[in-house]
């Protein structure tokens, strides 16, 4: 113990027949004599000083609840000013003082007293005494455990009860107002006893009871879902909390959420891999016995602050990982088959828009691009709101097969011709494995990843890319937010595109210009509905037609135009020609200017 620790001093000041050992101070409790109890009664206060304990005291004989130096200045009648730490100024959490006006706590004592020997065994089993079960009046009413929630007048107005061994089975006894998740907090006092400390935060009140049992102050909630309706104003006075749950990726999830409301004072407890689903502190006494308390000790020492950031060394190695992906094959081979498309953008990566006026080949374009990759194993998730599944299939099988619509419906073929269309439906069949069609106008950003992940698992695949044609069919709440709704998809598919390693091909409609009609200079005020497209466009594209589509113009001779307007990483500028390959739904590319 260190001569220079103020919080030491504070306790040998106001404590008798003090004796330091090691990180302890122990002497004769001042409360039990108060009390008419055992005048030689324990008082043990841990003092080390780089712990997160220290300054916490408790009685051996549990006369008054344990608690840190604030709470002992008040139990003894100091002035908190005394208090190391102290802060006059600071807002203490505001405290409810409407409860009602009859409560449970005769009722409690008399389940307490009902305790069979049975259970007082099963909680032995899990180094639970009968003076901790008496301190905190856990009681059976015939049937079922029941555990009082006391407030902090110290009076019980509602109470958990729990069929022994059947965790499902459990109702709740008591005053209905005081149900809600903002009261669900079980031994709520050890808060306002741990000011300018550490407590710990449990899910279900027997993982409390085996923490307790070690001298640990702390509460709990009933079960890892109710930690949604916590206050985090209720611990501003805490230092460190150190919050368990079970082991399941459920607990993982609200413990995330619960951390990122209360912040960086969160100690999450970290399960060793392996564990049982479901594995919880009290399973964890019951296994461990005299060795659960070093172990608790241990993991004690070990919990980390939260923290919503990836570390340091996750992010140094993901930045170098993503840079080997980058290098390797896998990444270079995100081509669209187009050699100047490819060659003006490096590749299709990250979110690529590409507008076009009506009927000017965008879907075709969009159609040819992406089974060209396919074709080339690269998975594709097509999200289709224009032309449906058969066309998209069918106009591909006449690109491929170098075959007309209709002489594939007729099935009209010479000996080479049918050859030639045999291959191709060999290798349309191939392209499928990679290739998967969606018309699903129900889909959400959540069921997109989940797209992404099942296509990834099935193809063994790092990259994908996702077309959506177009970005103004997809689904959103209301029409009359369309524009609001198109920029949240935006946002969305930036995360996809961040989180998962996915490329975006995205048609978008374009506005009309002077006159109603879609002539004006490609920019980026050409895209209908959306100012987000040049924040969230990696590259922007217009697809202009050089013919009118209402004329009367030959299908031989159809070209469009190809610009990029904004891009982050390349100049903008005319990119290429791309020629209608009738009547074999597809493009052939041309050098700008070239005949």
């Amino acid at each position: 113990m260190e001569q220079s620790d103020a919080i030491a001093n504070l306790y040998l000041q106001n404590l008798s027949n003090t004796k330091a050992e090691k990180n302890y101070l122990t002497a004769d409790c001042p409360f039990c004599r108060k009390k008419g109890l055992d005048p030689q009664g324990k008082f043990v206060v841990f003092l080390k000083k780089s712990g997160f304990f220290h300054g916490y005291f408790r009685c051996l004989n549990r006369c008054v609840p344990g608690g840190f130096p604030l709470w002992f200045a008040k139990l003894s009648g100091l002035d908190p000013l005394q208090v190391p730490g102290f802060d006059p100024d600071r807002e203490p959490p505001a405290r409810k003082s409407d409860y009602p006006v009859a409560n449970l706590n005769k009722e409690i004592d008399l389940y307490h007293e009902s305790l069979t020997p049975a259970l007082l065994e099963r909680f032995q089993e899990a180094g639970v005494g009968e003076s901790l079960l008496a301190e905190q009046q856990i009681g059976f009413n015939g049937r079922y455990l029941v555990y009082p929630y006391i407030r902090d007048d110290n009076n019980c107005y509602a109470a958990r009860c729990v069929f022994p061994g059947r965790s499902e089975d459990v109702f709740w006894h008591g005053e209905e107002q005081v149900f809600g998740d903002h009261a669900r907090i079980f031994n709520v006092q050890d808060i306002g006893h741990c000011e300018n400390g550490s407590l710990f935060l449990c899910a279900g009140e027997d993982n409390l009871l085996v923490l307790k049992q070690l001298g640990f102050p702390g509460v709990a909630v009933p079960d890892h879902q109710n930690m949604e309706g916590i206050d985090p104003e209720q611990f501003g006075l805490i230092k460190n909390i150190f919050l368990v749950m079970e082991n399941s990726g459920e607990a993982e999830l609200c413990t995330y959420q619960l951390a990122s409301r209360i912040g960086y004072k969160v100690r999450p407890f970290k399960w060793s891999y392996g564990l049982p689903q479901n594995y919880t502190v009290w399973q964890f006494a019951k296994d461990k016995g005299k060795q659960f308390r070093a172990l608790v000790s241990t993991m004690v020492n070990e919990a980390k602050p939260f923290s919503p950031f990836v570390t340091p060394e996750r992010e140094n190695n993901h930045f170098f990982e993503q840079l080997a992906l980058e290098g390797g094959t896998s990444y270079a081979s995100l081509q669209t088959g187009f050699p100047f498309l490819d060659q003006a953008l490096d590749g299709v990566h990250g979110i690529n828009i590409i507008g076009g006026a009506p009927k000017s080949g965008k879907s075709t374009f969009m159609i040819q691009m992406a089974t060209e990759m396919a074709l080339r194993k690269i998975p594709v998730l097509y999200y289709d709101f224009e032309n449906g599944r058969q066309k998209i299939y069918q106009r591909t099988l006449c690109r491929l097969s170098r075959q007309s619509t209709e002489s594939i419906r007729l099935d009209e073929f010479s000996d080479e011709q049918q050859k030639q269309y045999d291959k191709s439906c060999s290798r349309f069949k191939e392209m499928l494995t990679f290739f998967r069609v969606v018309n699903d106008r129900q889909v959400t950003p959540e069921i997109m990843r989940q797209h992404i992940d099942f296509i990834r698992h099935e193809t063994n695949s790092i990259y994908t890319v996702v077309v959506i044609d177009s970005l103004h069919k997809l689904p959103f709440k209301d029409f009359s937010e369309r524009r609001t709704g198109i920029d949240a998809w935006l946002r969305q598919l930036e995360s996809i595109r961040d989180e998962l390693r996915v490329s975006f091909l995205v048609v978008s409609e374009l506005s009309r210009g002077v006159g109603e009609s879609y002539s004006e200079s490609p920019h980026l005020g050409v895209f209908k509905g959306s100012g987000d497209i040049e924040y969230s466009a990696d590259n922007a594209m217009v697809l202009f037609p050089d013919w009118d589509p209402l004329s009367s113009v030959s299908e031989q001779s159809r070209k469009n135009k190809l610009w990029l307007v904004a891009s982050r990483e390349h100049s903008p500028g005319l990119v290429a020609e791309y020629e209608v390959d009738y009547p074999y739904w597809g493009f052939v590319e041309h050098k700008a200017g070239d005949k």
